[in-house]
């Protein structure tokens, strides 16, 4: 979208590129948080549907992600990416005060976004999780067994039905096609206990969507997550044949017309 706009914060750890994709006269604010090895970029799409509704989007690329300073893919700390997203939550409330915020995190961005309503849920209208990195997550495991971690990237075919989807993926030079790293999964590891300690969101209406032929994070290991996160009011959306990347799925109509329905849900009250 060409008239995307540029920010950039002072981040927990070096400086935090932002992408907003403004709209005159939000009704409210929706905030992206990305995967693993990605970036923002990666959700224009999402984003038109989401302003098209009615949002002003926002969306960092995390430390050692995309456009942001750090060393690639390096998350020592996942508390500091909570605090570097809550920064930029804090950018979109100064520019559209009183409005309501709401979160919507993929995979590795579903552990960020479910940790941070752990810690600022009260600032929040609702929680979206896609595929979220939650519960029993076994890859950090299997992977620290290793003295040295496998050089095994992502599969691009384990994103999405859509061939086209993983092409660009591959192509994609802001995207990390390179092995995890040792302090990052250790934080993962480290993460997921956090959350499945830390308590339910209460209130909070949730959302999950998942694809049941998820790869990258098994459907079964999320749910455990899910049902330790949850609060009151969850909705639960699993995809047949779906993969990973659902915003990216051959059946998105699908999923966006569920995310908006949730949507208009929370903001009616």
């Amino acid at each position: 979208m060409a008239d995307a706009r540029e920010h950039v914060l002072t981040g927990t750890r070096g400086t935090i590129a932002v992408r907003e994709w403004p709209r005159e006269r939000p009704r409210y604010v929706a905030l992206v948080v990305h995967g693993y090895g990605e970036h923002v970029g990666r959700y224009a799409e999402l984003a038109g549907l989401l302003r098209e509704h009615g949002a002003a989007v926002f969306g960092p690329d995390h430390m050692g992600h995309g456009a942001s300073a750090g060393e690639r893919v390096l998350i020592e700390d996942f508390e500091d990416v909570v605090t570097d997203v809550h920064a930029v939550a804090e950018l979109a409330r100064s520019a559209h005060p009183g409005l309501p915020l709401v979160l919507i995190g993929h995979s590795m961005g579903g552990l960020i976004a479910a940790r941070y309503a752990q810690r600022h849920g009260d600032e929040l209208a609702a929680l979206v999780l896609s595929g979220p990195v939650i519960g029993a997550w076994e890859l950090p495991g299997r992977l620290l067994a290793f003295d040295e971690i496998p050089d095994t990237p992502i599969s691009p075919a384990a994103l999405s039905r859509d061939p086209a989807v993983g092409a660009a993926y591959a192509d994609d030079p802001l995207v990390w096609h390179g092995p995890m790293k040792r302090p990052t999964l250790e934080a993962f590891e480290r993460t997921l206990e956090t959350v499945a300690k830390g308590g339910d969101v209460g209130r909070l209406p949730v959302l999950w969507v998942h694809g049941d032929d998820d790869r990258l994070v098994p459907l079964a290991g999320s749910r455990v997550g899910v049902e330790r996160l949850r609060g009151d009011h969850l909705t639960e959306r699993v995809y047949p044949g779906a993969r990973h990347e659902v915003f990216n799925e051959t059946n998105k109509a699908e999923v966006f017309a569920d995310v908006i329905h949730f949507l208009d849900g929370v903001l009616t009250g």
